[in-house]
């Protein structure tokens, strides 16, 4: 069964609040840079160089991950939170995509990405999804 996990965006203060976060949790937190991240860096504008690409704080019990807002996305509290599973197989990715974007709205198709492969959509109530399998040596 795949995980489940909550990713937060942020209006580019990502770093302060999954600082925060992980001091409250505990674990260790992973930060990603926009201009960290060889697939995207070259596409965004220099302003979001420096901003959050991707953070876990991690622990035993707790995956909490987030990323600063693109400048070109607004901020509004639909958007602030998306759910995010990590299946464990290409076909529970496929099995959980058709089954929840169901009557809802495809952002991002089936997409094989530099951290594996990906897809994201919006379910029929207005709530965001992520849904992620393996890693680039995976596919």
């Amino acid at each position: 069964m795949a995980e489940l996990n909550a990713y937060l965006k942020f209006r580019g203060n990502c770093r302060e609040a999954m600082t925060f976060y992980q001091s409250c949790l505990g674990g260790r937190l992973h930060l990603m840079t926009v201009g960290e991240t060889p697939a995207v860096r070259d596409s965004m504008p220099s302003a979001m160089l420096e901003k959050i690409m991707h953070s876990v704080p991690t622990s035993d019990k707790v995956m909490l991950m987030g990323s600063d807002l693109a400048d070109q996305d607004t901020y509004s509290q639909g958007n602030a939170l998306t759910i995010c599973l990590v299946c464990k197989s290409r076909d529970e990715i496929d099995t959980l995509f058709a089954k929840l974007s169901e009557s809802g709205k495809v952002t991002t198709p089936l997409s094989a990405m530099f951290f594996g492969l990906y897809r994201d959509f919006t379910d029929q109530y207005g709530f965001n999804w992520m849904l992620q399998y393996g890693d680039a040596a995976s596919m």
